[in-house]
């Protein structure tokens, strides 16, 4: 059992824990939720040793293999990876051990008794090799490799040359293959992709030692915790119950409160009013004393009536054309390594369309091709009429100038909220006080996604392109952002790997795979389902069912073909018109904006009877752009009623 007990610690000042206890028996699943700076990764860091608490005392059983996967990148020397992990099991050790003793045994001049102890350090070194399952090893390593996205000529490649996310995945795989009986996560999904994650949760679930967890990702701790601890106020409470379990209870607890509380305040102010109206009577003098004494007892249970709810919404968007964004025959290259050719895509106005894939599969090269940030190796990328883009990029250099501070980013951002409105926004996203004041670039990976995620929301656009905007989110900013998503009336394109943050949001997922694009109208859960399908479907060897089964799958493929077919021809005779009506308006749109300046011109007035042509052209101009307006809402209506 891991066992805290009355553990107190002040870290830079603060008061991180006071009188904290924990108990984990062996075998627990736990999942530890908090706010960021609650001190989770400090609790792990006090589990492992490397930090001492001022009183109190953490302790786990003696002779317990202990692994632990921090947060924060941790260099793994050059060696090649297959080496890096049999040196990390021990494998290595014993496998040097077995062959000096081999050599040894195999000299002509050892005597007889030279080779007993060398025959029992051989017998001690072969036994421990064989407890560590040394002789199957390597097959061992390339599963978890495979399943955490390697490749088989990945093994003999050098640690060094793996980028810092690859990296945290190789430090992962080391700890599985070491087969600890505590495993520490800190934020393992960080840096796998959905396909790696779900590898990693099948695994893990059978895993049969002891496992706490620290996650803001809520499907990783649904699936794989049974006991949920929060950490907050520098105490700690655990419940029964995976992350969902714990949300449900923790619910009613704040509801439970917040009744106690106002039933408190009545009682409170009732009480007092007693007290005023009574006080100067010399009849009620006891009855007030005995109400003041009261009053003072009175503990109020303001501590647990949770955080106020916030709400943000965009700017109200700019109206956009149809087609927001087109791709035609795209491909892109670095060099010799091609990342995908031949993609052609169309993303139509109000979709919330979800990029997904293995990491390298070309997710973020294909955000900055659609955002016009980078020019295609092939094919073109065409964004439609009258849309306005902001770009997150997974680089927050990319996202803020880091010669500023907090407050110059922000109000530098063209919006059309006021220096207040812009201030009370900094707080929601947990920028208050001084914060503000801070240089940009001694921000914390989160600090600087939540800045950068603001900036964004300040913005009058119809178009978000998001490469992992939820990374270094806690919890709290996640549901904010995702709320403020749910009521964006633009298009939306993001790459993210948070898989419930996706479900509740997107309606069509894009899958990049082996070079190419494949399309599912429906959520992340509905892309999950259909694509294991299609995945088992095409699986080499695979049974193809009865005869009776194959015509009941070519007779829904039929009718699905047919409803496409209806659908299609039911929207062609809509998009046959909006094309052409929406590059008339924004000819008639070009036109009025040319007039504008025109008459804006002083040397324009010296001619009145041009003056009066352009006014009546202006005045003709935007009745024909009204009437089309008007016909292009009709268009748009009947279009969705077809997609209904």
């Amino acid at each position: 059992m891991i066992r805290c007990s009355g553990i107190s610690l002040v870290l830079g000042g603060k008061q991180l824990f006071e009188d904290l206890s924990l108990a984990v028996p062996k075998g627990t699943k736990l999942g530890i939720v908090g706010d960021n700076g609650a001190g989770k990764t400090t609790l792990f860091r006090m589990i492992t040793g490397e930090v001492s608490p001022d009183h109190g005392v953490v302790s786990i059983p003696a002779g317990s293999r202990l692994g632990h996967l921090p947060q924060d990148l941790v260099e793994i020397g050059e060696a090649p990876l297959i080496s890096f992990l049999k040196e990390r099991a021990g494998i290595a050790d014993l496998e040097k051990e077995l062959a000096d003793v081999r050599d040894r045994l195999s000299r002509p001049d050892l005597d007889h008794r030279q080779r007993a102890p060398l025959l029992a350090r051989h017998e001690r070194a072969l036994q421990a090799y064989e407890s560590l399952d040394g002789y199957g090893f390597e097959a061992v390593a390339g599963k978890i490799l495979k399943g955490l996205g390697f490749r088989q000529g990945d093994l003999v490649r050098s640690c060094s040359e793996f980028s810092g996310g690859w990296k945290m995945r190789i430090s992962l795989a080391s700890l599985l293959l070491c087969r600890p009986d505590i495993l520490l996560l800190d934020e393992p999904t960080n840096h796998l992709d959905t396909e790696s994650m779900e590898w990693l949760e099948g695994y893990l679930s059978s895993f049969p030692g002891t496992l706490l967890a620290i996650s803001h990702d809520r499907r990783f701790l649904d699936k794989l915790t049974t006991r949920t601890a929060e950490l907050s106020g520098g105490r700690i409470r655990v419940y029964t119950g995976n992350f969902s379990e714990f949300m449900e209870k923790r619910t009613q607890e704040l509801d439970i409160a917040e009744k106690t509380r106002k039933k408190q305040d009545r009682e409170i102010a009732r009480t007092q009013a007693f007290i005023e109206r009574f006080r100067y009577k010399a009849s009620k003098a006891s009855l007030v004393q005995s109400r003041v004494r009261s009053l003072e007892k009175i503990s109020r249970s303001d501590a647990e009536t949770g955080g106020r709810r916030v709400s943000i919404k965009f700017p109200k968007c700019p109206r956009s054309g149809l087609d927001v964004i087109r791709a035609e025959g795209l491909g892109h290259s670095y060099g010799d390594n091609p990342v995908f050719s031949g993609l052609d895509l169309t993303i139509r106005r109000r979709e919330r369309v979800a990029l997904v894939g293995v990491n390298g599969a070309g997710k973020s090269t294909l955000t900055r091709l659609l955002n016009l940030g980078e020019t295609p190796s092939a094919g073109s990328v065409i964004q439609g009429h009258n849309v306005r883009s902001a770009f997150f990029s997974q680089e927050s250099a990319k996202n803020l100038d880091y010669g500023h501070s907090v407050w110059d980013e922000i109000r530098s951002t063209s919006s059309i909220c006021d220096e207040p409105q812009r201030r009370n926004l900094l707080g929601c996203f947990l920028f208050s006080g001084s914060d503000i004041e801070k240089p940009v670039r001694v921000l914390s990976g989160g600090e600087k996604s939540r800045l950068a995620l603001l900036k964004i929301l300040l913005q009058e656009t119809n178009l978000l392109i998001l490469d992992e905007p939820t990374n270094h989110l806690d919890m709290a900013t996640k549901d904010l952002f995702q709320d403020s998503l749910m009521g964006y009336e633009g298009t939306i394109v993001i790459v993210s790997h948070d898989r419930d943050f996706l479900d509740a949001l997107v309606d069509r997922v894009i899958e990049i795979r082996d070079g190419r694009i494949f399309d599912y109208p429906g959520n992340y859960s509905y892309f999950i389902e259909k694509r294991a399908g299609s995945l088992a479907a095409a699986e080499p060897g695979r049974s193809g069912g009865s005869d009776g089964d194959e015509g009941s799958l070519k007779e829904k493929k039929r009718s699905e073909a047919e409803r496409r077919n209806r659908l299609y021809r039911e929207k062609k005779k809509f998009l046959d018109e909006l094309k052409p009506l929406e590059e008339r308006i924004e000819q008639a749109e070009n036109r009025t904006g040319s007039i504008d300046l025109s008459l804006a011109d002083p040397a324009t007035h010296r001619d009145p009877e041009r003056v009066r042509e352009l006014v009546i052209e202006r005045a003709a101009l935007e009745k024909e752009t009204n009437s089309m307006m008007r016909r292009w809402e009709e268009l748009m209506d009947a279009l969705a009623d077809a997609e209904a």
